[in-house]
């Protein structure tokens, strides 16, 4: 069953965040994922939810996307998150 990584970011060091995104897609490709969403316009609707930007990456099962956040191929990518940016992230199977 697919799974998902959400994430909700609010970047505070841009030129930091711009070199993760470029490094990020090499370390998602390892792993099957897809980028569903990737900083788009949000428009929020309902609730008092007013995210910055939002990531959505799809992955085959919820098992890769655990291999992914934990891998090799993404740890520098999320140190350099980690410091350029605050996020709430989460994992997450899609509808069977």
């Amino acid at each position: 069953m697919a799974a998902y990584l959400i994430a909700e970011i609010d970047v505070h060091d841009t030129d930091v965040y711009e070199e993760y995104k470029a490094l990020t897609p090499a370390a998602v490709a390892v792993y099957g994922g897809k980028f569903i969403v990737r900083g788009g316009a949000v428009q929020p609707k309902e609730g008092d939810w007013h995210p910055k930007r939002m990531v959505v990456i799809e992955f085959a099962d919820l098992a890769t996307a655990q291999r992914f956040y934990d891998s090799p191929e993404y740890a520098k990518p999320l140190a350099m998150r980690k410091r350029s940016a605050n996020t709430r992230l989460i994992l997450i199977e899609g509808a069977a």
